[in-house]
């Protein structure tokens, strides 16, 4: 009985402390079950809104057409231009999938075979050979995760990755991926890619460039055909085994493409017009930022791709002529602008922007010469006078810039002529006759004349002034000049209009149309009856050879430093600017008819006879 009750009360005992065990591993389970259930539940608190996927805007290039709908320029952080998926070819998508993740069209976001295929192949190397990442999970990770290797974010890139498979087709995903995918050489995106290793759309991509490409994202730098060729052409001849092992090409097709040559350079865009972009991006920079170079804004510019060419050749034409008479160094400057709407059609700000990205057409502060004093006769006209009024042509004493000092400016070529006609003196262009005028008008009166029509410079109010003595631009001289020719001043317009990705009007100028009438009809037919004889019997006869009505004026600075000629027709006003950048003499003899005005002359020859229609893309 005593060995009975013995036995019960072990019995009794065991139970109590398995009772106890059990219930310490119940409460270690619970802890752990909780601190695995805290951990899920931080691991995926705050996951992003998948379906921000909605409104996908990529980073994307802006880009600048000309006014014939011709693209100009790529603007950009990282050069980018979305393509839909529904215009990459197959050939395209199945060179990433069979180096990326051949079972992408069969798993939901996460592909555990793969997994495990992954992890059997690292093992036996001993080493990470193979990675288990989808390509919806390398999206998920480019577009909402850190790139940092925590069991946190890998959680999380399979959980996004499972909902973007929920919500978005295959052909989608693949899209999306291939657009946010960087490529190396600064190409983010499969079309930056195609034309920045081929120079070509992607839906131009051939197997062999496909298959190159596709190599790309692993390892941008290290696969790059431009520095280590025999490791692309190894990785590539990789992706079309796999492509091969597939069946997505045939043996012919393998052989084919392994022999297609690797670039050898990449195609970086040297855009057209380099000193005309530089001055619309330095404009839209200042209003939109960034936003600039990430929206992928469509500017259709004012420029004509024809009218640019001609300018260009009329520059390096001329340029090389100076250069055998006064050696090298000498730099010019052209603008053409419509005179209706004072839209640029044409600038060429030096010889060579990738050498010298000063822009001399807008940004070179020049004394303008003798092309400054048709402001005094404006001014002159605009009091009374006519083109047939005459002045006196003789000596002058003014007051020097020094105290005691007297100024006595000369003509050209040192001689007087008396009593003049306005028109005999701006054609001739006679610098006493001039400083006469302007004195007997009021310098202040001619500084008004200058600012009215669209001089922004700062004019000394000095007698001076009258023959070009205070610095001035290219552009704002070409400007005014096309208030002679219509008698009203336009602003220089760069762009027309842009338009946002989503075909959205984002700016219009258009309508940026002439500020209203700053000359009277009787000032400007008299301004042309001067400007014309400075072409007809005066310092720019030689432009007579362009058969048709032109009007201008020339200048020349002391010592012959700037070389000018602002001229106009019934549709254009054009600019010519000539000299040396660190302001000494440009040659012997080397005046605005011999420098500035054969450049003016070559433009208009081949400049288009109408200005052309605007097309947009």
């Amino acid at each position: 009985m005593v060995k009975l009750e013995q036995e019960l009360k072990h019995a009794e005992k065991n139970k109590t402390s398995k009772m106890r065990i059990f219930l310490v591993l119940l409460s270690v389970f619970s802890v752990a079950a909780g601190i695995i259930i805290g951990s899920i539940y931080w691991m995926l608190s705050e996951l992003p809104q998948i379906k921000a996927l909605e409104a996908y805007k990529p980073i994307e290039s802006s880009r600048v057409y000309s006014s014939e709908g011709e693209l100009l320029a790529e603007l950009y952080l990282e050069r980018r231009t979305f393509i839909p998926h529904y215009r990459i070819p197959e050939h395209v998508k199945k060179a990433f999938v069979s180096i990326e993740d051949i079972r992408f069209y069969k798993h939901h976001g996460v592909d555990v075979t793969g997994i495990i295929r992954a992890l059997y192949h690292d093992v036996k190397a001993d080493s990470i050979v193979q990675g288990g990442s989808t390509i919806t999970q390398q999206l998920a990770k480019m577009l909402f995760l850190k790139p940092d290797r925590s069991i946190k974010r890998k959680v999380r890139e399979a959980v996004i990755s499972i909902q973007i498979e929920k919500r978005y087709t295959k052909d989608e995903i693949l899209g999306l991926y291939l657009n946010q995918a960087y490529f190396g050489t600064r190409a983010y995106g499969i079309e930056a890619a195609s034309q920045t290793y081929f120079g070509k759309s992607t839906d131009e991509l051939n197997i062999a460039e496909a298959a190159l490409l596709a190599s790309l994202p692993k390892a941008p730098s290290l696969y790059s055909p431009f520095k280590n060729p025999d490791k692309a052409k190894e990785r590539r001849r990789k992706v079309l085994k796999e492509m091969l092992k597939n069946k997505f090409i045939t043996e012919a097709q393998f052989k084919e493409a392994d022999r297609f040559p690797l670039p050898v350079t990449p195609n970086f865009r040297k855009y057209n017009a380099p000193y005309f972009i530089e001055a619309v991006r330095q404009e839209l920079e200042n209003r939109y930022g960034d936003e600039l170079y990430t929206s992928g804004y469509r500017i259709y510019s004012t420029l004509s791709s024809a009218m640019q060419k001609a300018a260009e050749d009329a520059v390096k034409k001329g340029l090389s002529s100076i250069g055998k008479r006064a050696g090298t160094g000498v730099e010019a400057a052209l603008v053409a602008i419509d005179i209706k709407t004072g839209h640029v059609k044409a600038m060429a700000g030096g010889s060579d922007f990738w050498k010298n990205q000063f822009n001399r057409a807008t940004h070179a502060l020049r004394q303008p010469g003798s092309a400054f004093k048709p402001f005094v006769y404006a001014a002159a006209i605009e009091k009374g006078m006519t083109s047939q009024g005459k002045i006196d042509d003789s000596p002058i004493f003014l007051k020097g810039s020094k105290p005691g000092k007297l100024w006595s400016p000369k003509n050209y070529d040192g001689r007087y002529y008396g009593s003049v006609t306005l028109k005999t003196a701006l054609a001739q262009s006679l610098n006493t006759a001039t400083i006469r005028l302007a004195d007997k008008l009021g310098i202040k009166n001619v500084v008004e004349m200058a600012k009215r029509l669209g001089i922004k410079s700062e004019l000394q109010p000095y007698a001076s002034l009258a023959i070009g003595a205070s610095d001035v631009t290219l552009l704002e001289m070409v400007s005014a000049y096309s208030a002679f020719a219509s008698g009203k001043r336009v602003k220089p317009v760069l762009y027309e209009k842009i338009i946002g990705r989503d075909g959205r009007i984002v700016e219009e100028t258009a309508a940026a149309a002439p500020s209203g009438s700053e000359l009277s009809e009787k000032t400007v037919e008299e301004m042309k009856v001067l400007l014309r004889a400075v072409v007809e019997e005066g310092t720019a006869q030689s432009a007579k050879e362009l058969k048709r009505p032109v009007y201008g004026k020339t200048g020349t600075t002391n010592n012959y430093t700037d070389a000018w000629f602002i001229g106009f027709d019934d549709r254009l006003a054009v600019g010519v600017w000539v000299g040396r950048d660190n302001h000494k003499p440009i040659g012997k003899k080397e005046a605005g008819s011999k420098a500035a005005l054969p450049i003016w002359i070559e433009f208009m020859k081949k400049a288009p006879l109408q200005i052309p229609q605007e097309q947009n893309p």
